[in-house]
């Protein structure tokens, strides 16, 4: 399997020992996947901070949004009603928890690599029943001069899609759920395409179909219809078992780059990049057989859910790319890549 990735010498540029809990009585267990966006001359993450109660022993313990607070849930270890074979989910009497509570936090860099959270900018937290458990993953695309904020907004009624626009960082209008439940991993593209917004996102189903890439279009960017499915799972692969948008597709001449992250049957989360037609984007040009990037660093290999790379977040200039991505469910890294060299990689007769 290839590798075609520059990781930065530093990484992990954040784990969590380098942030501060949101509450008293929180710990920060994992840091995760950014959105990245550029601001006021900087690169700023929008970085999901996993948190959780300081553990007891025998007891597993986590929060849950509850009115303008949270609430504390307490389980003996051997509760014989207690499932607990997934350090990110937990059964407790035929229902899901997190066993984490995650919020979106800021931090802004002049340089890309060395990171600090600035002053008189909010976290992003859940709201309402919507998202009790939390928000999660997002990804911020820039258009005209408003920042689309999508997000995976979770409760125990499902897991879907929020949005969020600002234009200054600091206040914000709320959306809701754009796209119910089950569904994540949407990258609103930053550019309209024949008049029309376009996004990608991932609907997940337990019978029929599977966990594949889809596009919709708006005539708003909050309202989304058409649905397409492009990019499946691919038996035996890399991607095998399930496939995900990162952030919004890069506008080249050969057509619409996107960087996904696939993952196979035994959870190793890895990224590939397919390309889509510049006028109708539903269609699939060309595909990475071979994952651009793969887990092999020590702090890919092992953390909080270990072999795992995952991208919702770049900048480019030129032909530079530069994703960051998190790193066994626990840290924040960066890697450079060359576009030409991704679009080296597709491979045209596979599209379908």
């Amino acid at each position: 399997m290839t590798d075609s990735a520059k990781r930065f010498s530093q990484n992990p540029i954040l784990s969590p020992k380098d942030l501060v809990p949101s509450r008293p009585g929180l710990e920060i267990a994992c840091l995760l996947n950014p959105g990245v966006f550029t601001f006021q001359n900087k690169t700023w993450l929008l970085i999901r901070v996993a948190e959780r109660p300081q553990q007891k022993e025998g007891i597993i313990s986590f929060p849950i949004l509850k009115g303008d607070g949270i609430e504390i849930i307490e389980i003996k270890e051997n509760d014989p009603d207690l499932i607990a074979d997934d350090p990110r989910v937990i059964n407790y009497k035929g229902a899901d928890y997190l066993t984490t509570l995650s919020h979106l936090r800021l931090v802004c860099s002049d340089d890309g690599v060395n990171f600090y959270q600035p002053e008189g900018y909010p976290l992003l937290q859940g709201e309402g029943p919507a998202e009790a458990f939390g928000i999660e993953d997002c990804r911020v695309a820039l258009i005209d001069d408003t920042y689309y904020l999508t997000f995976t907004a979770v409760s125990a009624e499902g897991v879907g899609v929020g949005m969020r626009t600002t234009k200054d960082w600091k206040t914000f209008e709320k959306h809701g759920m754009i796209i119910p439940p089950h569904n994540k991993d949407c990258a609103v593209f930053e550019e309209k395409i024949n008049g029309k917004f376009y996004t990608l996102h991932r609907p997940s189903s337990v019978d029929l179909g599977g966990n594949y890439i889809w596009l919709a279009e708006s005539p708003d960017g909050i309202h989304w219809g058409n649905h397409k499915c492009i990019i499946k799972t691919r038996k035996n692969n890399w991607d095998s078992k399930r496939v995900g948008a990162g952030a919004a597709p890069i506008k080249t001449e050969k057509g619409w780059l996107e960087i996904y992250h696939g993952a196979n049957a035994e959870h190793q989360y890895c990224l590939g990049a397919f390309l889509m037609d510049l006028n109708d984007p539903s269609k699939v040009i060309a595909q990475t057989d071979e994952p651009i990037m793969r887990p092999i660093a020590e702090y890919e290999m092992c953390g909080f859910f270990g072999q795992v790379v995952f991208t919702n977040g770049h900048t480019v200039n030129g032909d530079e790319l530069t994703i960051y991505y998190g790193a066994a469910d626990e840290f924040v890294c960066g890697a450079k890549f060359s576009i030409q060299d991704i679009l080296s990689q597709l491979e045209y007769n596979h599209a379908d």
